[in-house]
């Protein structure tokens, strides 16, 4: 299960890096959405700004949080810059493969910067102009923020393979190896409520947690609650499993991107 939950985090952001189900009716209404957005930003330039490169100051901007007068003419010249490939483009499937990592980082870029500058209140935008810039936002989003339904229906069968497979090994190591005594409905229940507040609580907040980390965190501490011990060497494993987790991924997602583009 693991293996594939990997190779479809390495190989998938290589072909799906913009949604292709975009259709064309919809890249002209982006367009049009886009110039909009660069006229509503364009309010807020001050006279002096200048630029050296719009992707740079608008990375730096996401980088450090710091609105000067030169942010809003690099957004609006990205916004500006977005626009006209697309119009050159007409749809983006018909990004040139060579371009689509670019493009994709000027949409991801310009989405970052405007949550930032709505969540600061820094310009202070018009109602009208918040209504504009929020609609570009959502078109910006639909275009990079997706999941094609192969995917979700390939990880889903990922996950119940490896479920059917393993389930007796996972239910072992959750309700006998943790804890010095066997897990009791009493803090199933506990661990369970503590884990379904803590992954709500991550969602609401946008944080990136495993539901499994969390549950396993929750069943050690109803195990030294209840003085039942805790199995060290077991909880050893698993941070040490944690610990590798993002790294592994890291490398091998990374080998497969290199391999993949090499190859193709």
């Amino acid at each position: 299960m693991g293996l594939i939950m990997l190779i479809l985090i390495g190989t998938v952001p290589t072909a799906y890096a913009l949604n292709h189900a975009v259709t064309f009716k919809e890249s002209q209404d982006f367009i049009a959405v886009s110039q909009q957005a660069a006229n509503a930003l364009d309010h807020y330039v001050e006279p002096d700004a200048v630029i050296g490169d719009a992707r740079d100051d608008v990375t730096d901007y996401i980088r450090t949080k710091q609105f000067n007068a030169n942010t809003m003419l690099a957004m609006r010249t990205l916004v500006n810059d977005i626009g006209n490939e697309t119009t050159i483009y007409r749809e983006l499937k018909n990004v040139p493969n060579d371009r689509v990592r670019n493009f994709r980082n000027d949409l991801y870029l310009v989405s970052e910067a405007l949550r930032l500058t709505q969540k600061s209140g820094q310009p202070k935008f018009s109602a009208a102009d918040a209504a504009i810039l929020a609609n570009y936002k959502k078109h910006v989003d639909r275009s990079t923020r997706f999941i094609p339904t192969w995917v979700k229906v390939a990880v889903a069968m990922a996950l119940g393979l490896g479920t059917m497979v393993g389930w007796k090994r996972i239910v072992v190591t959750v309700g006998e190896k943790i804890g010095k005594e066997h897990l009791t409905y009493a803090q199933g229940a506990a661990a369970e409520i503590t884990a379904m507040a803590t992954i709500g609580a991550a969602d609401g907040f946008g944080l990136p947690v495993s539901t499994t980390h969390v549950l396993s965190s929750g069943i050690a501490g109803t195990m030294a609650a209840n003085h039942s011990g805790i199995q060290m060497s077991t909880v050893r494993n698993l941070a040490l499993a944690w610990v590798l987790t993002l790294p592994v991924a890291m490398v091998l997602s990374g080998s497969l991107f290199w391999l993949f583009r090499k190859i193709f």
